[in-house]
């Protein structure tokens, strides 16, 4: 069969040529791909284009609740017919009053250095009779001084001690000397202050042994960074390990947990090249417990049998994003989908839009059904957990059941940004309601992705770890750093007390351990 088609000549006169209807539908298909294509394409530079110079909030505006309310009455089978509609509260703009800074909040313990300044001599001879003046109060003016840390060099005299009667009167005399300290590590002069502050300074603040070996070199102290890695890995694997364990025990024994997993580069680890990629594994508490835990795992891969060996024995309900590794655990264990996903999304798939096409589209649609879960988990934000999870039932079920409605009748192309985030969606959908099961349990996993933020700034610093013996004692380091930081401790004071106590006690038994977590921690320890 032959299709003619109009075509324009030279001259501007249309003109019929004449070709096979198969090569004109392969021809409107191939124009149809290109379209696509471009489409996908157009779509993801204004999202790079978003990603690079726009705001990275995820917040809608504010047409995003009228928006929902028309979105219910399209899925009116799943709201209620009596139900009122919420009313909608506009609070006036407050403008944030000028923070004023002072140094009358400062804690307690902070050194305060008396500087007088007083008159004398002639200065004090009055201008006017020239009697000598008298002293009728003071201004006080309170700055502050900042001293970079200083190095001390502790020099430990033991003496020794004889009996004078007994080197007169007898043959033998007895001596006896002052028993010493126990070394930090053996043959060693290091401390457990060096110790904790080259810690604190790289797992904390983000330096790399490097800059500090040349901070310490403006100090004129010849100390090298092989010497201060050596420290911090034989402190982590005598002292901090231990306590890593006890630590390790105390989260499998909590009932809702989070996880989350980055990227981290070992650059001798066996059988891998340096550029491929490890891992460094966090799980954490919840927000339901006054005594929280944070611990790092490296492992040499993402497989889905690391967080089954890590979370052995573990029994309860386990917040993750949407890695299918996740997915594969023991039946005892009750994923929890992440909302924040669903939401950035939909965000993403807003952004992706021309700006007169975002409004009122299928993808800003999305985003308001997600917006309107975390307004109302906001407003819950105060119950109890049972409280909550009634509630829940009774504000946020209709909200997922309409969305849901929404989502199954909704197409996009699957490579679009929309189409992501609807599979995204419907893929985790029963993990992403499994937090209507508990009150305890939270709309996202935010608080892990919070708790993985310090390592991934760090390792901007550090860039790769050398060994698995390295990475492995970094993950032992954060550990112990993070959750003292969670517990309201000063990381510096808390290492310092726990590599003291450990090196002075006789522990025999893993379990004594327990004595250096941080809920037991004395007072100076902590930062308020």
């Amino acid at each position: 069969m032959w299709y003619h088609r109009p075509m324009k000549s030279m001259e501007n006169k249309e003109e019929m040529i004449t070709i096979p209807r198969a090569e004109y539908e392969a021809q409107k298909q191939q124009i149809l791909k290109l379209e696509q294509q471009v489409s996908l394409l157009m779509e993801a530079m204004r999202l790079n284009r978003h990603k690079r110079f726009g705001a990275s909030s995820e917040k809608t505006e504010d047409e995003s609740a009228e928006q929902l309310n028309f979105l219910f009455n399209e899925a009116e089978v799943y709201a209620e017919k009596t139900a009122e509609e919420p009313a909608t509260v506009v609070t006036a703009y407050k403008r944030r009053k000028k923070q004023e800074y002072t140094l009358n909040n400062l804690p307690e313990g902070v050194p305060t250095e008396l500087v007088e300044h007083r008159l004398e001599g002639d200065d004090l001879v009055c201008p006017k009779c020239g009697d000598t003046m008298t002293e009728i109060g003071k201004d006080v003016v309170k700055k502050l001084k900042i001293i970079p840390a200083k190095v001390v060099v502790e020099e430990h005299h033991y003496f020794t001690y004889a009996c004078q009667k007994c080197s007169r009167e007898s043959t033998e005399t007895p001596v006896i000397k002052a028993p010493k300290e126990k070394n930090i590590i053996p043959g060693s002069f290091a401390t457990p202050e060096a110790i904790a502050h080259i810690m604190t300074q790289k797992f904390v603040m983000g330096s790399p042994l490097y800059r500090q070996e040349q901070e310490l070199s403006r100090q004129r102290i010849p100390l090298s960074r092989q010497t201060m890695s050596n420290w911090i890995l034989k402190a982590a694997e005598d002292y901090l390990m231990p306590v890593y364990e006890q630590l390790h025990k105390e989260l499998l024994s909590r009932e809702v947990l989070h996880a989350d997993e980055t990227t981290l580069q070992v650059l001798h680890e066996p059988g891998k090249k340096a550029q491929n990629e490890s891992y460094m594994w966090l799980y954490r508490t919840s927000g339901d417990t006054d005594q929280p835990v944070v611990l790092y795992e490296y492992q040499p891969s993402r497989s889905s049998h690391n967080p089954r060996n890590f979370l052995h024995k573990f029994t309860g309900y386990l917040h993750t994003d949407g890695y299918s590794g996740y997915h594969n655990l023991p039946e005892n264990i009750t994923v929890v989908g992440c909302w924040a996903h669903a939401r950035r999304k939909f965000d993403e798939a807003v952004k992706s839009l021309p700006k007169n096409k975002a409004k009122g589209s299928s993808a800003a649609q999305g985003l308001a059904y997600c917006t309107r879960l975390f307004e109302i988990e906001k407003d819950l934000a105060d119950l109890s957990p049972n409280d909550r999870y009634i509630q829940r039932l009774e504000q946020e079920k209709p909200v997922l059941d309409a969305f849901l409605a929404w989502a199954n009748v909704r197409t996009a192309a699957p490579k679009s940004a929309l189409g992501k985030a609807l599979t995204y969606v419907k893929e985790q959908w029963p993990y992403l309601t499994n937090y209507l099961k508990d009150g305890r349990l939270e709309l996202s996993n935010n608080r892990a992705e919070r708790s993985i933020k310090p390592f991934v700034i760090d390792r901007k610093n550090f860039l790769f770890a050398n060994t698995p013996k390295g990475a492995t004692g970094s993950a032992v380091i954060f550990s112990i750093i993070q959750t003292a930081i969670e517990n309201g401790l000063d990381p510096y004071r808390y290492l310092t007390w726990l590599m003291k106590t450990a090196a002075s006690s006789d522990f025999t038994q893993p379990e004594e351990f327990r004595k250096l977590l941080p809920w037991y921690a004395p007072s100076e320890c902590q930062t308020k």
